[in-house]
């Protein structure tokens, strides 16, 4: 089975990366679903999604769970039966999930492509990227932000809150592989650490509530 890698972010806190290589009979082998889930898996037309569906059920037994522990509130937010909080992500052939003791996290795995160049407008101030000559590091670096965004509003979950005026992530460079980030929403006020990591063309980024 590919787990893919193991990442120990404090104590208290680990994320699990897949890379999904198996078929649909064999990441089914094992994994024991919530009729709620298993009717979620059915509806499911992609099999890529399928397999993600269940490659994160895996991801979650190497955490200690099963997916009878896990529950969505009304927002579409994953939460676990003993109190611990966990964040999940898919994109293509890479799964994660990011388990936390005490605080609030968030996860999130994009593909590196020319594609967020065309949106990258409706998330971030463009002016801040003027000194970046270079488009794959201007692609990279879109990715990190936009994924640390998208970590943060699977923590924050309200209606209403915007990428591009409720949600800053402070500059960074590649080699510091973390930053800040805080959301100002309705006069509320809270603030974030942001990591990322970058492998064969995917970023991920993780998100804890401070």
């Amino acid at each position: 089975m590919p787990l893919y890698k193991t990442i120990t972010v404090s104590k208290g806190i680990k994320a699990y990366i897949w890379q999904i290589t198996e078929p649909e009979e064999q990441l089914s082998q094992g994994i024991s679903l919530t009729p709620h889930c298993q009717q979620r898996l059915d509806g499911m037309k992609s099999e890529l999604h399928r397999r993600g569906f269940l490659s994160i059920r895996h991801l979650m037994a190497e955490a200690g769970y099963e997916d009878q522990d896990l529950h969505y509130d009304a927002w579409g937010k994953p939460h676990l039966r003993d109190g611990r909080h966990i964040s999940i992500t898919h994109s293509h052939h890479f799964t994660g999930i990011i388990v936390s003791d005490t605080k609030e996290v968030g996860i999130d795995i994009e593909m590196q492509r020319e594609k967020i160049l065309r949106i990258a407008n409706k998330f971030t101030p463009l002016e801040e990227y003027k000194t970046i000559a270079n488009t794959d590091a201007l692609i990279r670096k879109l990715t990190i932000v936009w994924g640390a965004k998208e970590s943060l509003f699977k923590i924050y979950a309200k209606q209403g809150l915007s990428f591009l005026h409720h949600v800053e992530v402070k500059d960074f460079t590649f080699d510091e592989t973390a930053t800040t980030a805080e959301i100002l929403f309705h006069g509320d006020s809270s603030f974030y650490q942001i990591h990322f990591e970058e492998f064969e063309g995917f970023t991920c980024v993780y998100a804890i509530k401070q």
